[in-house]
């Protein structure tokens, strides 16, 4: 499909850029009025999964609806994070049951395996999946945040054809679709904060799986670890059966996967990202795809998209979705 460029976003003055328009919410937005239920699930090589679910708000003005909504978080992110609450807070409201999954590591529990999480992980999303198709849900969407996006559009290339008719349409925001690149871009200077806080989280969890797992993880081994490249190197590539670092980002990343996509696929990148440049998405590929729309706004931030209003709740992120979910057209 043609890739439009979004006009329709405009931030707060007080947000001038991509940084700020990135920190912001992740540092001030809380959202109290989502209550998760949650639910374990058990996964084929014996680890666990933590699923929260929150279901539609006055469910009975929506009679007739049978929809469930699936996010994938983000890096170092869970279910509690500030762009996950909105959509789920937003989406119930709208008539939507929201099944917020935590990647392995993530839910506050250490899980149980010498692997983490990682990018391409789908083997974990296609349970989840399959998990919630067998509740009866009618109608399943799919909704992604930076890795959980990656992953979201990677898991629907390769299911192509043979995916389940039950699962309708995906909307993916901000989007490390090509993951060297946007590997090669936190490294810079003017990003580093970014950088710094993801590793600051990842260090604790080595240390911990180092203690259970000696044969497979070395946790003196994080003192060559000075960028998120080398983590991949040294930790995430050899745990999870890659070569090394840029085969891992070869074998993972969504620019890869999105041609075989068969499903109304959304992906709203910002063209102010930090993290995910804009010259790092497949423009020219995707303006080919049928089933694949790429909205690259031109505000917005990394999982940011707050709203010029001062008192609007609702970020412009989660009424795009809703749009994008609840049109009768295709794309």
């Amino acid at each position: 499909m043609p890739v439009v460029r979004s006009s329709n976003h405009n931030p707060p003055f007080w947000l001038p850029n991509g940084h700020l328009q990135t920190i912001y919410p992740a540092l001030f937005r809380t959202i109290n009025s989502v209550d998760y239920q949650r639910e374990r699930i058990v996964t084929p090589d014996h680890d666990f999964l933590d699923l929260d679910w929150s279901l539609a708000v006055n469910k009975q003005d929506f009679e007739g609806k049978n929809n469930l909504v699936i996010l994938s978080h983000g890096l170092e992110g869970n279910s509690t994070r500030q762009y996950i609450l909105g959509m789920v807070r937003f989406l119930n409201a709208e008539g939507y049951d929201c099944l917020a999954w935590n990647f392995r590591s993530c839910s506050g529990e250490m899980n149980k395996t010498s692997r983490f999480y990682h990018s391409g992980a789908t083997e974990d999303l296609d349970l989840v999946i399959r998990y919630a198709l067998e509740k009866g849900y009618s109608n399943i969407d799919l909704v992604g945040f930076s890795l959980g996006g990656n992953l979201t559009l990677k898991y629907l290339g390769e299911e192509n054809i043979k995916i389940d008719p039950r699962i309708k349409k995906a909307v993916v925001f901000s989007v490390p679709m090509d993951l060297k690149a946007c590997s090669l871009e936190i490294v810079k200077p003017q990003n580093r904060i970014y950088q710094s806080r993801f590793l600051n989280t990842l260090k604790p969890k080595v240390d911990q799986k180092a203690v259970y797992f000696p044969g497979d993880i070395n946790s003196s081994d994080f003192k060559f670890v000075n960028t998120l490249y080398d983590f991949d190197d040294i930790f995430t590539a050899p745990l999870h059966g890659f070569q090394n670092a840029d085969h891992y980002y070869e074998m993972c990343s969504a620019k890869f996967f999105v041609k075989n996509i068969t499903i109304p696929t959304l992906i709203v990148n910002a063209a102010n990202d930090p993290i995910v440049p804009e010259n790092s998405l497949p423009v020219e590929l995707i303006d080919t795809f049928p089933n694949v729309l790429l909205e690259i706004s031109a505000f917005g931030g990394h999982c940011g998209f707050r709203p010029s209003g001062l008192f609007q709740t609702n970020y412009w992120s989660e009424l795009r979705a809703l749009e994008f979910l609840g049109s009768q057209m295709l794309l």
